[in-house]
């Protein structure tokens, strides 16, 4: 019997595009750093940088 293997999550984001959350709209726009995986490491206006887990919150792409 075959098993089937699930593929791992992979962000669509890359370095150099802009961002927003959708739950801190606060936050300002954000440039994203690194996208490894699900982990996607964003540099927001007003609050710094921020490790975020793709696979739980999708970022809106403001500027690509």
């Amino acid at each position: 019997m075959k098993s089937v293997m699930s593929m791992p999550f992979q962000s669509f984001l890359e370095p150099g595009q802009i961002v927003q959350h959708p739950d801190f709209p606060e936050w300002g726009w954000g440039q994203v750093q690194s996208a490894i995986g699900e982990r996607v490491t964003v540099n927001f206006q007003n609050e710094g940088k921020i490790l975020i887990d793709a696979s739980r919150v999708e970022l809106k792409l403001v500027q690509g």
